[in-house]
């Protein structure tokens, strides 16, 4: 799967007085068509993509579908499959922040109505990067809550996977062949001295503690004090170990070239760029949870020579084919965005105006370098990887399917699935509403 994605990112700022929203920054409210047009100017079928919650989802059981029924009606008129992105770094107003327990249920029931609104869709990402979002908004204090606890951490990281795996749940009661790509931050913390050893041990094992949850791996004991010490009770960490989904789940992981740590001694951190780069450290979230594979974000600034972007999308698709060379499974990969994006050079904490020039095309929808490039190597290798015997073949019904003979059995080998995971014990939703 070659994708791109159309960023609707929506934290607040100021206390929660200002919403960013990249949609309309970046003008996709109005020039949306265009942008589809994009999508298939450049030779994709696979866009993650989602309508805006804090517009969409207006109260408990109210919504207004106006622009998503028009967006994904397009969408499936011509035949591009959505990877539809649900919650993205932030919540309505009425939900207020992460750190509201009412988040995670209610977001369950807004992944039910859309589900239902729309059940050709099969690709899923419920919560974006929960890791990041959870970092940002509860640990820096950069969006949302704009908090900096390890409780307002723990928190809003609880809330957030909850919410995940709630959502994945009844989303299978309503498509049971439904396949979930986790969007999540691949990270990784280098310690600077030897004095700095133990801090970064410590955030190496945070930086899976989403993923861990999600897909209900038991932490390691020092991580599961941590977590008790800081607000999570017993229940709701059996929660997690109880809800086991993983096998409807695709290990979508992100990599920039801020993804990798500088550790001090005093516990302080920086950027240390590309040390161990996307192949090695993907290796380690694989070596930990055994799924398949898509690098579902990465970017970068075109710079002064024009080249920088395409070196780096160079880079990464050979690190995506070294994965596939050593038999990891991996079945896709993701330059995000579609077009160029704004105020992400200060993590969207202050409302510049800066267009950050990472996108396929810029803002005025014309080509960059890096677009060509994108497009060129998705006509070279579409039609070669398929051949490859490491390639895992995703069951995925396009939306010029939806409905029919395949669709239906496909739908009903689903659901026989399920209840024999529910026949040996595993944790699955009951069919039905």
């Amino acid at each position: 799967m070659f994708a791109t994605g159309i960023e609707n990112s929506i934290p607040t700022i100021n206390e929660g007085r200002t919403r960013v929203d990249q949609m309309e920054v970046c003008g996709h409210y109005a020039r949306w068509r265009e942008d589809f047009d994009l999508v298939q100017d450049v030779g994709t079928h696979y866009l993650r993509y989602g309508p805006p919650i804090h517009r969409t989802f207006l109260g408990p059981g109210k919504y207004d579908w106006e622009f998503a029924d028009m967006t994904f009606a397009e969408l499936k008129r011509r035949d591009i499959t959505p990877i539809v992105d649900l919650c993205h770094f932030g919540v309505p107003d009425w939900l207020g922040n992460f750190q509201n327990p009412d988040f995670a249920p209610q977001f369950a029931n807004y992944a039910a109505a859309f589900a239902e609104r729309f059940p050709w869709v099969q690709l899923y990402t419920p919560v974006n990067e929960m890791f990041i979002c959870a970092v940002f908004s509860a640990r820096y204090g950069w969006w949302n809550e704009q908090m900096t606890t390890e409780r307002s951490f723990v928190t809003a990281l609880k809330h957030i996977v909850k919410a995940n795996v709630l959502a994945m749940m009844q989303i299978l009661k309503r498509r049971p062949d439904a396949i979930f790509i986790q969007s999540e931050s691949s990270e990784y913390f280098h310690a600077d001295s030897p004095a700095a050893i133990g801090p970064a041990e410590r955030m190496n094992s945070h930086r899976f503690l989403s993923l861990d949850l999600n897909y209900g791996r038991r932490v390691d004991s020092e991580v599961y004090e941590y977590l008790l010490d800081n607000g999570m009770t017993q229940d709701e960490y059996h929660f997690f170990l109880g809800n086991k989904l993983k096998q409807h789940c695709i290990l979508g992981n992100d990599y920039y070239w801020t993804n990798e740590h500088r550790v001090h001694a005093n516990g302080m951190t920086e950027a240390s760029g590309e040390v161990f780069g996307y192949s090695e450290i993907t290796r380690q979230y694989y070596n930990r949870y055994r799924l398949p594979v898509m690098h579902t974000e990465t970017n970068m600034r075109e710079g002064p020579t024009g080249q920088e972007a395409v070196q780096w999308l160079w880079k990464e698709w050979a690190n995506v084919l070294r994965l596939r060379n050593v038999g990891i499974p991996t079945v896709g990969f993701t330059w995000y965005s579609l077009t160029d994006q704004v105020d992400w050079d200060t993590a969207l904490r202050e409302q510049n105006g800066n267009v950050n020039p990472l996108g396929l095309y810029d803002l005025d929808r014309k080509i960059r370098a890096v677009g060509r490039c994108y497009k060129q190597l998705i006509s070279d290798w579409r039609d070669v990887l398929p051949a490859q015997s490491v390639c895992l073949v995703v069951p995925i019904v396009p939306p010029s399917r939806a409905g029919g003979a395949e669709d239906r059995q496909q739908k009903a080998e689903a659901i026989s699935r399920l209840e024999g995971e529910k026949r040996q014990g595993a944790s699955v939703p009951e069919m039905g509403p």
